[in-house]
């Protein structure tokens, strides 16, 4: 009698536990949907329950479980204090793989690492990484309920997972370096983004987090105003029907904080904000890039520049019109590369009053801008290596520019700066020199180097009465008529 006593309050026991746990599971919506584990090099203790937690199964390296029926639940279960990944193993995680049919998950994905669900703290770096890649018939993610993130905790947790629609909450307010990385890459199906009310960021915690998911049309607020390397970078690339971005508020940047961010989003028709007034080495690189639908910049208030900061920002922007004021006078190295590079639409081009140039400061900024018709003054007097090179290249409804002042001097200022412009007829110049040739790598260059190959066949060419009459394709163009001031 009382052994039968006590085997029921054991059961009793058991019955609560798995009633208070909160076992990740694994629910079939579809029948015979099979799923296994493998460890990559771990030795991980996961266990998984059949009878609703009565009997508990270690779960071997690539072992099949099979779900028969709709509806037929796999528990989860383990005990992993120093979590899923092995820093002494190069690439180490724990992954699932999916086979058959579409399988649902729920409950916390943390009962694999305290055994029953309650933890909020994750104890390893790469704890989860890659945990469902590739999963396409995950449908449904469990409970993500840390606080407390690891460096490269979630990283490509759901990368290719094109069967999944929703998010879990991520609550955490403090992130961790490349926590987020890639986490929802390639969820093509995934249409709601989760709330992100993190303050705290990290360097990479953002990177790449929902890029290429096509079917997201709204993005979460981000309310940091303190940002770290790359924490935004190519966030929310390639999804092809975001409308709207989020606000973002920081006054303060970094290196490519916002590198690629919204770049390839096709439906993108307007920006927000960018009131940042000094920038950060490649801040906006690549930001918009691809944007085919926006037709309008944001103002971009900055006056003081870093390396790369605006590179490439709206290239193949191509039905942009109108480019932003950019009001800096002391530029930086490649600050303006590529800008608007074969912005198609671009009817103007921005005044630029910068007289301290640096290098590749305008290099290929306008290059492909097929409707900019006028280039305007560009008063600079002291050049650096390559800061006009290719700036108007393959602008081929230019037709004239106001007033080039500087003499060409350092190597390759102005190399191709007006090569393939086939209606150009008209440029006007304050220089008095042509430059000397400077030889590197047995190969020699100088200032104006195939600047107008390729420009119309007849035109004026307005100089001083001091530059050289010389003709050629680093020079006058052939058949253009001179006139001396």
């Amino acid at each position: 009698m009382i052994k039968k006593l006590l085997l029921f309050l054991m059961l009793q026991s058991a019955v609560g536990m798995v009633l208070s746990a909160d076992y990740l599971t694994f629910t079939a919506e579809k029948e015979n949907s099979l799923f296994c584990v493998l460890y990559h090099g771990n030795e991980c203790d996961i266990r998984c329950s059949l009878d609703n937690g009565v009997t508990w199964v270690p779960l071997k390296d690539r072992e099949v479980i099979s779900l028969k029926q709709v509806g037929d639940k796999a528990l989860l279960k383990g005990y992993n204090p120093k979590g899923l990944s092995n820093p002494s193993v190069f690439s180490s995680h724990v992954q699932f793989s999916f086979q058959g049919g579409a399988i649902a998950a729920s409950g916390s994905v943390m009962s694999l690492i305290d055994g029953v669900g309650e933890t909020k703290t994750i104890p390893s770096p790469n704890c989860f990484c890659k945990l469902f890649y590739r999963c396409d018939r995950l449908t449904q993610a469990p409970k993500l309920p840390a606080t407390t993130l690891t460096h490269g905790c979630y990283d490509s947790m759901f990368l290719y997972c094109r069967g999944l629609t929703q998010a879990p909450a991520l609550p955490a307010k403090t992130l961790a370096p490349d926590c987020y990385w890639s986490m929802f890459r390639g969820c093509e199906q995934l249409r709601t983004a989760p709330a992100l009310p993190a303050k705290t960021l990290a360097p990479y915690c953002y990177c790449s987090m929902f890029s290429g998911c096509s079917q997201l049309t709204t993005a979460p607020d981000l309310p940091a105003t303190v940002l770290a390397e790359s924490c935004y970078a190519r966030m929310f690339s390639s999804c092809k029907r975001l409308k709207q971005m989020p606000n973002l508020p920081a006054m303060t940047l970094t290196i490519k904080c916002y590198e690629g961010m919204c770049s390839c989003c096709d439906s993108l028709a307007q920006t927000c904000a960018l009131p940042a007034t000094v920038l950060a080495e490649s801040c906006y690189e690549d930001m918009f890039k691809s944007c085919t639908q926006l037709t309008q910049s944001p103002e971009l208030p900055a006056t003081v520049l870093a390396k790369e900061c605006y590179k490439s920002m709206f290239e193949k922007c191509t039905k942009l019109t109108q480019p932003p004021v950019l009001p800096a006078m002391n530029l930086a190295v490649g600050c303006y590369h590529s800008m608007f590079k074969e912005c198609t639409s671009l009817t103007q081009m921005p005044n630029l009053p910068a007289m301290n140039l640096a290098a590749q400061c305008y290099q290929c900024m306008f290059l492909g801008c097929t409707s900019l018709v006028h280039a305007s003054l560009l008063p600079a007097t002291n050049l650096s290596d390559e800061c006009y090179s290719s700036m108007f290249k393959n602008c081929t409804n230019l037709v004239d520019c106001d007033e080039l002042t500087a003499s060409p001097g350092p190597f390759r200022c102005y190399y191709e700066m007006f090569y393939g412009c086939s209606n150009l007829q008209k440029i006007k110049v304050h220089f008095t020199t042509w430059g000397d040739k400077v030889k590197i790598r047995e190969y020699y260059y100088e200032g104006t180097e195939y600047w107008m190959s390729g420009v119309s066949s007849s035109g004026v060419f307005i100089c001083p009465s001091a530059l050289p009459w010389e003709v050629g394709e680093h020079r006058i163009p052939k058949g253009w008529k001179v006139l001396r001031e």
